[in-house]
């Protein structure tokens, strides 16, 4: 077992889970600040973590309240996350500032990576990762998420790359940083939205056993490097890439004129491209984080039985 950081607040069922060696699935506070619109973002909060415990898995949402980095949240933090202006978006880089200065910050991909490895925790849930931005050419724009993926043993099941990012030079780029990209039961590597993107996937993988055993492998070896898992959003589900393609070309054109950069864009981006579908891609958002929580909770089982801290009470609904 790895000691949690001095500095994190576990709640008591996620510190006893811990110990005792049981699946933890962390969950990223992101996507309920600055991902959703209220009230459906607690409601999904909720739901998805519903969803993690009736798998057999303990929920740990992440999030820096008051200053202090949280694993596991309470309603009211949920609610305080979804409602209020003050809570900033917040990766890596500005996690030691909101801290210092007690605020409140809704944790990205990269910084949920950070505190979930500080805690002990090796699977993270969320609905799509960040990446090289279109125009990155010239805009340098590159989410902190691949270079945390490069750096922290968490595996990340995801529905893929965000569509509204360059989705072939992000997956160039995960290359080169040695991150395996595995693409559950897919040859073609997902788009968020979308169930396929056009491009390969790197490595295929079908079962969360099998997802498992890498991750020992990878990690018993001492690579560095954490897993990017895409799950497809489900069939019923997906906005084909045929349509959501124009809508992204139209949001992105939009945020341009705007002169919207930096860690604004997705959010902006996320929000017109829900004006734009009438509620259609949220309502997608909300299937695929509902999807990978029950295949994240999952692998998360199978992973603690490989560790040996598992019965078979935890296993009977995997």
């Amino acid at each position: 077992m790895t000691t949690p950081h001095p500095r994190l607040a576990l709640t008591e069922e996620v510190r006893d889970a811990l110990r005792d060696g049981l699946p933890v699935v962390s969950l990223e506070s992101t996507i309920i600040s600055h991902g959703m619109p209220y009230p459906q973002n607690v409601e999904m909060a909720t739901e998805v973590e519903g969803i993690i415990r009736e798998q057999g898995a303990v929920p740990a949402t992440i999030a820096v309240l008051r200053g202090t980095p949280r694993v596991g949240l309470e309603r009211a933090d949920l609610e305080l996350l979804a409602t209020s202006p003050e809570v900033g978006k917040v990766s890596v880089r500005d996690l030691a500032h909101v801290m210092a200065r007690g605020g409140h910050g809704a944790t990205t991909v990269a910084s949920t990576m950070r505190l979930a490895a500080l805690a002990g925790i090796r699977v993270f849930v969320t609905g799509g990762i960040g990446g090289v931005h279109r125009g990155a050419q010239q805009s340098f724009d590159i989410s902190a998420d691949l270079t945390e993926l490069a750096t922290t043993q968490v595996a990340v099941i995801s529905a893929g790359v965000k569509s509204i990012l360059d989705i072939g030079l992000t997956l160039e780029t995960l290359e080169t940083l040695g991150v395996p990209v595995l693409g559950y039961g897919t040859d073609d590597f997902p788009a968020f939205y979308s169930r396929v993107s056009g491009f390969p996937t790197p490595l295929r993988v079908d079962s969360p056993e099998e997802i498992a055993a890498i991750m020992r492998a990878q990690w018993d070896m001492g690579m560095t490097a954490g897993l990017s898992i895409a799950n497809p959003v489900p069939e019923a589900d997906e906005i084909p890439a045929e349509r959501i393609d124009g809508i992204i070309a139209r949001a992105l054109a939009e945020m341009t004129e705007a002169g919207i950069t930096g860690k604004d864009a997705t959010p902006y981006l996320l929000g017109r491209i829900v004006e734009l579908t009438a509620g259609e891609s949220l309502r997608t958002n909300i299937a695929l984080v509902k999807n990978n929580a029950r295949l994240g909770a999952r692998i998360a089982i199978r992973y603690a039985e490989a560790e040996g801290g598992l019965t078979a009470t935890a296993l009977k609904n995997v």
